[in-house]
């Protein structure tokens, strides 16, 4: 711990900015008590933040892209020697795994270098009048990025890393419960980038609100909960500001009949599990015939009965906490309600003893069918494990949330196709579940967003089209 290096500043302009008195306490979840202060952004700090990154957009969207390409190489290759620096302040402010947070500072540094290799079309036509036709694309101006607490390291780069290529510039507000990954990567960057093109600022969740008000800004990129989405949504409606929403999901796993639970149940188990469940495509609720169901729910139970629960520093840890007290209670709220209701829980896991916001893994079935635990995001280590007895059902069933992020069907033949072609989401695995690509889009429908994140359709979000008309001179 003695590594963790819990002091640091906002970037502004280029400069540390220390904010003001009082800083935001964060905890660390695994004690559930502060380890460290977050500086606090006061509104006259947020105006030169906006007022920074609008000054220098002009000059940063006239760079070349290949400038432009070799500053996000740069971005990456400073954040790289850090891995272990900013891995620790991860899983202090997180919880999550010492391991899973080093795998989340390296894939934000290939983010960055995956980015790079990305380059926005230029699109010319010439009608058989002679006229010229040519459709590029133009970055927005300044964009206001939020990221959320689960993944704030990889979550807040793919937004900063497509947003720089493009030709923006970027205001970054992290999450208040993981703001120090952020700020401390802010510091870093600044070495790198030229003033002003990367400000990171933190606060509570009216920070967040007054930046997306804020005139001056040309997009907004958010990742969180539906309700704050919402009121984004209505915020920018005003000025017709772009918007990209990833609000979350309730994700449904179908396992048809016939399939091999003992091939699956790991699979299943893993993919609800990733971030102990703290994860917008994580598995939220398993659609089995009723016939494999025991099978399934003793197989599950084995594994939630076995998984190591402890803080993230812990050597053999496999889950850590949830990241919040509030977080923990809405968990343990929705399982206590569905077993009011006539949920049976069949497994449940061994917590440590002390403070932190810990929740044993468990297994749950017989749910009332539409109740809040198969039709709301949990966000916690719980499977819901549902029988039925026609694969329609489990369709039907799965398609009656608001939600329409991911899913996925596990099993063979042709019923796999088809059935996965009946899901209303952005994305369904086969036989797999949650695998994000950098060079594949992510995005749903419903409460769970609009737009698309990462690769080449997700760096055209952060663009608008921009045609240019040239007909020939005339006699």
């Amino acid at each position: 711990m003695g590594n963790v290096r819990p002091t640091v500043t906002m970037t502004v302009d280029g400069q540390a900015v220390e904010g003001e008195p009082p800083g935001l306490p964060v905890e660390d979840p695994a004690l559930a008590r502060p380890f460290a202060h977050a500086p606090r952004c006061t509104p006259d700090l947020l105006g030169r933040a906006v007022n920074a990154c609008g000054t220098a957009f002009p000059s940063w969207a006239a760079r070349p892209e290949s400038d432009r390409r070799e500053h996000l190489l740069a971005c990456g290759d400073a954040l790289s020697p850090h891995t272990e620096e900013l891995a620790l302040l991860l899983t202090r402010e997180q919880g999550k795994p010492l391991r899973d947070a080093r795998a989340e500072v390296r894939r934000a540094v290939d983010w960055f270098r995956h980015t790079a290799e990305l380059a926005l079309p230029v699109e010319t036509f010439t009608d058989d009048q002679g006229t010229e036709v040519t459709l590029t694309r133009k970055p927005h101006g300044v964009v206001a990025a939020i990221s959320p607490s689960n993944f704030p390291v990889i979550l807040s780069v793919c937004k900063i890393a497509p947003a720089l290529l493009a030709g923006n510039t970027v205001v970054l507000k992290p999450s208040p419960e993981t703001p120090l990954t952020a700020l401390r990567i802010g510091e870093l960057l600044r070495e790198v980038l030229p003033a002003g093109v990367l400000n990171v600022v933190s606060g509570d969740a009216s920070l967040g609100a007054a930046l997306t008000a804020r005139p001056g800004v040309g997009m907004i990129s958010f990742t969180g909960s539906p309700a704050t989405g919402r009121a984004i949504a209505r915020q920018a409606a005003e000025t017709f500001t772009p918007v990209v929403l990833e609000l979350g999901g309730n994700d449904p796993a179908i396992v048809l009949p016939g399939t091999d639970i003992d091939a699956v149940a790991g699979p299943l188990f893993r993919a609800a599990l990733v971030n102990n469940g703290q994860f917008c495509a994580a598995v939220k609720r398993v659609y089995v015939p009723r016939a494999l169901r025991d099978q399934l729910l003793d197989a599950l139970g084995e594994l939630a009965s076995s998984a190591v629960v402890g803080p993230g520093l812990d050597v053999g840890t496999e889950l850590g906490p949830l990241v919040s007290r509030a977080q923990r209670d809405t968990v343990a709220a929705m399982v206590e309600e569905a077993v009011a209701a006539g949920a049976r829980v069949t497994a449940r896991g061994k917590c440590p003893e002390g403070e932190g916001h810990f929740y044993p893994p468990t297994v749950i079935t017989d749910l009332p069918e539409g109740g809040r635990l198969e039709v709301e995001e949990q966000f916690g280590p719980v499977i819901p494990v549902i029988a039925y007895d026609e694969v329609p059902q489990a369709v039907e069933r799965a398609n009656a949330t608001p939600y329409g992020l991911g899913a996925s069907v596990w099993g063979a033949g042709e019923e796999l196709t088809a059935t996965a072609d009946a899901l209303r989401c952005g994305t369904v695995w086969l036989n797999t579940h949650g695998e994000l690509r950098h060079d594949a889009p992510f995005g749903g429908v419903g409460c769970s967003g609009t737009g698309v994140e990462y690769g080449y359709w997700g760096l055209l979000e952060y663009t608008r089209i921009a045609v240019r008309n040239v007909s020939p001179p005339t006699a």
